[in-house]
C-alpha cells in the first residue's frame, strides 16, 4: 500500500473519531418522543389533513403507556391463515401470526410472527397498525379518540371471516365513534370508521391510518433485496430502505424526519420485509396524503395514510373505509387484491428487481409448472428445459459457427505463417476469411449474453419470492431457497461432526453435493473442446469450473439446480450439433490429455519452441547449416598413419 492510500485511510479514521466524539460530548440531547403521543396538533381549516397525533407518550410516561397497552382488553383474531388479537387500547391490530409459515423447518418451530404489541411479552420489537381521527377546525384533541383510548366491543367476540367486530367510543360531548373491522380468508382487513354528531354544531376531523415499527427492524442487509418502505403513488412505485429514513428532511409540523406525497387517485403505503408485508391501502379512487416518517430519539419508523378533512354536520354521520394488508407476500393473493379488489399495482410490492420484464414471466411460468408438478425442484429443471428450448435457435447458430471456425482452423494457421508478426494484417485477413465463409465469430457470445440476465432473474425469483421458501425437492434438499445443507467436511453426514453455518467465514469450504456436481458439469462441458495452447488461457480454463463451484456453493439450492440442468442441456446440445456437422468432440481424448502431465508439458514446450522459432528464424537456420559433421569411416581401408 502506498503512502497516499495510508494517509487517506488515516484521515478517514481520524475524521470519524472526531465526529463521534463531538456528537457524544457536545451534541444537544434529543428527548425521545413517540409520534403517536397525544400532542398539540396543527389543525387545518381547509381540506389538507392535519398532522397525525401520536401513539404512546414520550419518555416520562413510556413505562406507564406500555403497562396500559399490555393490560388493555383484547379481541381474538382467528382466520384460516391468521391468528392473534387486537387491543382495545386504540383498537390496534398489533398481534398477528401466520398459520401457514414457521420460523424454521423444525416441525416444532413457532409460527412466523408479523405484528407485535407495545409492552407485550414477546421479545419482538413493537410493530402494529392503528387508526384514528385527527381534529381540525378548532376541535379539541380530547374530543376524538387517540391511540391510547380504550374502546368497548359493541358486537363480535372473535374477529373472523364470518364474524366482524364493531368497536365504539363515546366522547361524552355528543360525538360517538365506531370502528367496524372485517377480515377475509387470506390477509386483507377492511376498517370502516364512522362518527355520529349529536351536537348542534358541525365538527371537522380527518381520518388516518398508521403502520409503525419501534426500533430498527432486523433485515438481511443484502443489496439485491429491498426491505423497508414500499408505496405506490398514482402509478409510481417508490422504495426506501430503513437506513435512508433517518436521512429524510426534518419537518417541524411532522415532529420528525418525513417525506410527504399527495396521492390524487390510487395508491398504498407500508413496510415490506423479504417475505412479509404490512400495507395501508385506501379505497380505489380515494385521494390521500402518503407520509413516510422517522422519529429520532424514539427510533420509530412510520408510514401513514391521511384522508382529507371531513365535516360532520349536526345530527349527521360520516363514514370512511380503508384496507390493511398484513400477511405473506404470496403472488396469487396479492394479484387477487390487485385485480379483484382494485389495489393498483399491488403485485409490484414484490421486489422483482432490475430485470422485472424477465423476472415476472419467469416466476409466472415456474408457478404454473409447480401447480402441475407439485414439486419446485423438478419445476426448476423443467423451466430450464423450456428456457433452453426458447433460446435454442441462437444456441444452434452459435454452435454451428463454432464448428465452421474449427473447419477453418487450418486456413487460419496458414494466415499466421503468411502474415508473420504483422498482427493487424493477420486480423484483417482472418476477418475477410470469416466474411467469405459466412462465419460470425461473435455469435458464440450470444447465448452467454442471454444467459446473464436470465440467471440474475431466476436468482431474484428463487431468492425473493415466498413460493420458494422452505420448498423441498427430494432427499436432503428440504429448502430450495437455502444453500445445500450437505458438506464434504463431514463426508456428507457420514461423520458426526458439525459443519460451518451459512454466513460464517469457513462456510465456503463446506461444499455440498450440488455445488460439487455443478463443478463437474462445468468441467465436462469444457472438455468438449481441446485445451488452448496458450499456458495462461489453459490455466484459467482449468481453474474456472472449480472457482465457480466455490462461488456458487453458498447460493440457494434452487439456483444451483438450475445451473447444473443448464450445463447438462448445453453439453448435450453442443455435442449433438457439432457431431452433426462432422466435428464430433473428442471428449475422452480431451479428458485424457488434460490428465496427462507429460502431454501438457510437451504441448507447452512445443508452443514455446514455435514462439522462439518465429522470434529468430534466420539465426536458427545459420547455426544448423554451419554445424560440423563427423566423417563416416570407410570399410576395408585403414586410416592414415600417425
Amino acid at each position: 500500500m502506498d503512502n497516499q492510500n495510508k494517509n487517506l485511510i488515516l484521515a478517514t479514521v481520524l475524521s470519524f473519531v472526531v465526529i463521534l466524539v463531538w456528537y457524544t460530548v457536545f451534541a444537544p440531547a434529543v428527548p425521545p418522543t413517540d409520534p403517536n403521543a397525544p400532542v398539540a396538533v396543527t389543525q387545518a381549516d381547509g381540506g389538507t389533513p392535519p398532522a397525525v397525533p401520536g401513539d404512546t407518550p414520550a419518555v416520562a410516561e413510556a413505562a406507564e403507556a406500555a403497562t396500559e397497552a399490555a393490560a388493555a382488553p383484547r379481541v381474538a383474531i382467528e382466520t384460516p391463515r391468521l391468528t392473534g388479537s387486537l387491543s382495545l387500547a386504540g383498537g390496534r391490530i398489533d398481534d398477528l401470526s401466520m398459520k401457514d409459515y414457521k420460523d424454521t423447518l423444525d416441525p416444532n418451530s413457532g409460527l412466523v410472527r408479523l405484528l407485535s404489541p407495545v409492552g407485550g411479552a414477546s421479545a419482538s420489537q413493537p410493530y402494529y397498525a392503528v387508526y384514528g381521527w385527527a381534529p381540525a377546525g378548532g376541535l379539541a384533541a380530547t374530543a376524538v379518540p387517540d391511540a391510547r383510548t380504550v374502546w368497548s366491543v359493541e358486537s363480535g367476540e372473535t374477529l373472523s371471516p364470518e364474524t366482524p367486530v364493531t368497536l365504539a367510543w363515546d366522547n361524552g360531548a355528543g360525538l360517538t365513534f365506531r370502528r367496524v373491522i372485517t377480515v377475509d380468508e387470506d390477509y386483507l382487513f377492511t376498517i370502516t370508521q364512522s362518527v355520529s354528531n349529536a351536537t348542534e354544531a358541525a365538527v371537522r376531523m380527518a381520518p388516518y391510518g398508521i403502520v409503525a415499527r419501534h426500533g430498527e427492524p432486523q433485515t438481511q442487509n443484502i443489496w439485491v433485496l429491498h426491505e423497508g418502505v414500499v408505496r405506490m403513488t398514482d402509478g409510481a412505485l417508490q422504495e426506501m430502505d430503513y437506513d435512508n429514513m433517518p436521512d429524510l428532511e426534518r419537518i417541524e409540523r411532522e415532529a420528525g424526519n418525513a417525506e410527504v406525497a399527495e396521492v390524487t387517485e390510487n395508491g398504498w403505503i407500508g413496510f415490506t420485509d423479504k417475505y412479509w408485508m404490512t400495507t395501508l391501502a385506501p379505497m380505489p379512487g380515494q385521494a390521500f396524503t402518503s407520509v413516510v416518517k422517522y422519529v429520532p430519539g424514539a427510533e420509530i419508523y412510520q408510514t401513514e395514510s391521511r384522508l382529507p378533512v371531513m365535516e360532520v354536520g349536526p345530527g349527521a354521520t360520516a363514514e370512511v373505509q380503508t384496507m390493511l394488508f398484513a400477511g405473506a407476500k404470496e403472488w396469487e393473493a396479492i394479484r387477487h387484491y390487485q385485480n379483484d379488489t382494485g389495489i393498483e399495482g399491488f403485485v409490484d410490492s414484490i421486489d422483482w428487481g432490475w430485470f422485472f420484464f424477465l423476472t415476472k414471466p419467469i416466476f409466472m411460468l415456474l408457478h404454473w409448472l409447480h401447480g402441475i408438478i407439485g414439486n419446485m425442484g423438478w419445476s426448476i429443471i423443467l423451466l430450464t428445459l423450456i428456457i433452453k428450448a426458447m433460446v435454442f435457435p441462437l444456441a444452434r447458430k452459435s454452435y454451428i459457427s463454432m464448428a465452421k471456425m474449427k473447419e477453418l482452423q487450418p486456413e487460419v494457421e496458414k494466415l499466421k505463417e503468411k502474415t508473420g508478426e504483422d498482427k493487424a494484417k493477420f486480423q484483417q485477413e482472418m476477418m475477410a476469411l470469416y466474411k467469405k465463409e459466412k462465419v460470425n465469430p461473435a455469435s458464440g457470445c450470444l447465448p452467454i449474453f442471454l444467459q446473464i440476465p436470465i440467471f440474475f432473474s431466476l436468482y431474484k425469483v428463487i431468492f425473493v419470492t415466498l413460493e420458494l421458501r422452505h420448498a423441498p425437492w427430494f432427499g436432503w434438499i428440504r429448502d430450495l431457497s437455502a444453500p445445500d445443507p450437505s458438506s464434504i467436511l463431514n463426508l456428507f453426514g457420514l461423520l458426526p461432526y458439525a459443519t460451518p453455518e451459512p454466513g460464517s467465514l469457513f462456510f465456503i469450504f463446506s461444499l455440498g453435493i450440488l455445488p460439487i456436481l455443478l463443478g463437474i458439469s462445468m468441467w465436462f462441458q469444457q472438455k468438449l473442446n481441446p485445451a488452448p495452447t496458450d499456458p495462461t488461457q489453459q490455466m484459467i480454463f482449468a481453474w474456472m469450473p472449480w472457482v465457480f463451484m466455490f462461488m456458487l456453493g453458498g447460493f440457494a439450492s434452487g439456483l444451483v439446480v438450475y445451473w447444473i440442468a443448464n450445463n447438462t442441456i448445453t453439453f448435450v446440445q453442443q455435442y449433438l450439433i457439432m457431431s452433426m456437422h462432422g466435428h464430433r468432440p473428442d471428449l475422452f481424448g480431451n479428458i485424457i490429455t488434460g490428465f496427462s502431465k507429460k502431454k501438457k508439458a510437451e504441448a507447452a514446450a512445443k508452443a514455446e519452441a514455435e514462439k522462439a522459432a518465429k522470434a529468430a528464424p534466420v539465426q536458427t537456420t545459420e547455426v544448423v547449416e554451419k554445424a560440423p559433421t563427423s566423417p563416416k569411416p570407410r570399410k576395408g581401408k585403414p586410416g592414415p598413419k600417425a
